[in-house]
């Protein structure tokens, strides 16, 4: 059975969410602040996190950015917030997907899903190299010029697509499809900054990841 964190500060809106999921068959633990997740978190192993964003003192960006220093756990905004500056800083701090309110709960439900089957899935390779960079679909493990790479579910599941087409020009939609699914609600820039904090973890071997003008991305071997 899943294994979902809920944080959300209004509590109706929580326990709807929490008996929603338990009827489709998710465990859900509840959180009603930012403080309260930390310290789930430091007790506890989740599929998922639905994260509120406007909570008062640690809001749902600060939570984001303590939770992606430790765990690669998939989290999914919970947010009133539709601005595309508030979507891009959210992926910046390595959110995997974004709900508007009002949003409807088999949506919601949807989404957790597709994250938590994404963040396991492992394919039949088993491994993946591409000049530098290796990649464990099994553990869901990352290296980089031998030394093991921190990535974000959305980032591995980026450099997944990329390094079983490589060599091809991949278009920012083609990548949306693939890797964010048809139901994402967000642009192509999503891509863009995506693609940016890949190559930052990969350090010298983001190199690879080539940039095609006004076409896309493309992965190489090589690194110049």
């Amino acid at each position: 059975m899943e294994h979902i964190l809920v944080v959300e500060d209004e509590p109706r809106l929580r326990d709807i969410i929490r008996d929603y999921f338990c009827a489709h068959g998710l465990d859900c633990d509840l959180a009603r602040n930012g403080s309260e997740t930390l310290d789930l978190l430091r007790d506890h192993d989740y599929d998922a996190i639905l994260l509120d964003i406007l909570m008062p003192n640690l809001d749902g960006f600060g939570v984001c950015r303590a939770v992606r220093e430790k765990s690669a756990v998939p989290i999914l905004f919970l947010t009133a917030l539709g601005g595309e500056e508030d979507m891009l800083r959210g992926y910046e701090l390595g959110c995997d997907d974004y709900v508007t309110k009002p949003f409807s709960l088999a949506v919601l439900l949807a989404k957790t899903r597709a994250l938590i089957r994404r963040s396991r899935g492992a394919g039949q390779e088993g491994a993946l190299t591409c000049g530098a960079i290796s990649l464990n679909l099994h553990s869901r493990l990352c290296t980089a010029d031998g030394q093991e790479v921190k990535l974000s579910p959305r980032e591995f599941d980026l450099l997944l697509c990329l390094m079983r087409n490589r060599g091809q020009v991949l278009t920012r939609a083609q990548l949306l499809d693939k890797v964010w699914g048809l139901d994402f609600e967000g642009d192509d820039r999503a891509v863009d900054v995506r693609v940016r904090s890949l190559r930052a973890a990969l350090g010298k071997a983001g190199g690879q990841i080539k940039t095609v003008f006004k076409a896309g991305y493309r992965l190489e071997e090589g690194q110049t």
